[in-house]
């Protein structure tokens, strides 16, 4: 699988609101688990579900935009605290990228480890996007990394993100773990000239 994240692409959910924070995101009591695992079921769980846990109205839950990959938001998204878990139940609903007007910052670095690019645009071009989404469910999403613009429909604008996040997202050095498998020669071979090591070969 190639870990390279130069262009994003997907239908999108309109999740419109500020400060929607990472409690609303996935709410504390279900973060009482070892693994990542099933988190999905509960993103937005006490605004998608009533007391009783039926379906409420929320975006999520909206057959319109079921199989959508690209979450359009508005400002301050992710604020709270800086729970990973957050970001693992987005990316386990489905999520590949997130576009809004701004980020908490540990929640953008947060997505970024998880290969979900987190990219920033003004209110106007946000707006736009979530009405015209809104009405055209289907539209296809393309967030290009090379290019930093989003285009959707016959429409285009230009977004941002730290320079950082988006070297490591295009060069695909956003995966540790892939990174640690594919040079296990040259990390063994550090190993071996390292005297504290002795004792693990």
């Amino acid at each position: 699988m190639d870990p390279k994240r130069i262009n994003t692409i997907g239908t999108g959910i309109p999740v419109p609101g500020n400060d929607i924070d990472t409690d609303r995101i996935i709410p504390a009591r279900f973060m009482k688990c070892v693994t990542f695992d099933g988190l999905e079921k509960y993103a937005f769980y006490d605004v998608r579900f009533d007391d009783k846990g039926n379906e409420i109205d929320h975006p999520f839950n909206d057959s319109k935009y079921q199989g959508g990959a690209i979450l359009i938001v508005n400002k301050n998204f992710g604020c709270g605290s800086s729970r990973e878990h957050a970001p693992q139940a987005l990316m386990r609903f489905g999520m590949k990228g997130i576009i809004g007007e701004t980020f908490a910052e540990i929640f953008a670095g947060n997505c970024t480890a998880l290969g979900i690019p987190a990219v920033r645009a003004g209110e106007s071009e946000i707006e736009a996007m979530q009405a015209y989404i809104e009405a055209n469910p289907g539209t296809e999403i393309d967030i290009n990394l090379e290019n930093k613009t989003v285009t959707y429909g016959d429409n285009s604008f230009s977004v941002d993100l730290p320079e950082s996040a988006r070297q490591d997202l295009v060069k695909g050095s956003w995966d540790t773990t892939a990174q640690l498998l594919a040079n296990s020669e040259e990390i063994k071979g550090m190993s071996d000239t390292l005297p504290y090591m002795k004792d693990y070969a």
